[in-house]
């Protein structure tokens, strides 16, 4: 039976309004809906076909504090078997990478997934971590994920084409659009998750590595200027003048 480990991140709903506190050194979390990563849904959405009908088990693993609780039963009802919340702040992802890498070396899995990125810091860095500090292949941004008792088969995209990869388990992937498509809980799974298993754990030491100094939101969009086709000059003389692009 396969045991698969999927890593999932608790990360503020895509509509949210985004503002800081603390002199912009600390995201304002007071009012904001949080979800689950939808790049970790894809890959929990495959994990779960890959050992449906008693072929393996799915744990979800999260490092967040009691607040992200809730979206961690969310993978149970979707169908994960059970869970682990690492109880801490997910400082960034060297912290997550090491407190993951640390609960696998005590509690080895066939195959690790990911998210191509957490949709907050968009950093697709946690995959490639996992697979130097565990020492097994990791491959990033896969579309595609079958297996055999052997070895898995992923594809990737690349530039002018795709690529093709066999790899031997165990290995990290991460995982993007097209691996699967996102399940959604039914009344079964909502109810059995409240019972599933969910376990804590205390996280381990990590060296800090790096310091968030501040936080910036984007310039405003600028005034739009519409041009009439009929008028290719006047483009050319704002490209010029306005955009100085030419």
């Amino acid at each position: 039976m396969m045991k698969i480990l999927v890593c999932i991140s608790n990360v503020p709903d895509t509509t949210t309004k985004i503002t800081f506190t603390d002199n912009n050194t600390q995201f304002n979390t007071n009012g904001v809906q949080f979800i689950l990563n939808p790049y970790d849904e894809i890959a929990l959405a495959r994990a779960i076909e890959l050992t449906d009908g008693g072929k393996g088990s799915v744990t979800v693993i999260n490092v967040g504090e009691v607040n992200t609780e809730a979206t961690i039963r969310k993978a149970l009802a979707i169908g994960a078997t059970d869970a682990v919340r690492i109880n801490a702040k997910p400082h960034d992802a060297w912290y997550v990478a090491y407190q993951v890498a640390e609960h696998i070396k005590a509690n080895p899995f066939d195959l690790i997934l990911t998210g191509r990125e957490s949709i907050d810091y968009n950093g697709s860095k946690v995959a490639g971590m996992l697979g130097e500090l565990l020492d097994i292949p990791s491959v990033s941004i896969i579309k595609k994920l079958d297996v055999t008792d052997a070895e898995a088969t992923v594809e990737r995209e690349i530039e002018g084409g795709k690529e093709v990869i066999t790899i031997p388990f165990p290995f990290v992937a991460g995982c993007a659009e097209g691996v699967a498509e996102p399940k959604i809980p039914n009344m079964r799974g909502i109810m059995s998750a409240r019972t599933k298993p969910l376990a804590v754990v205390e996280p381990v030491e990590v060296q800090t590595l790096s310091e968030i100094i501040s936080y910036e939101t984007p310039a405003p969009r600028g005034q739009v200027n519409l041009v009439s086709a009929d008028d290719p000059a006047k483009l050319v003389e704002l490209l010029h003048t306005q955009a100085r692009v030419i």
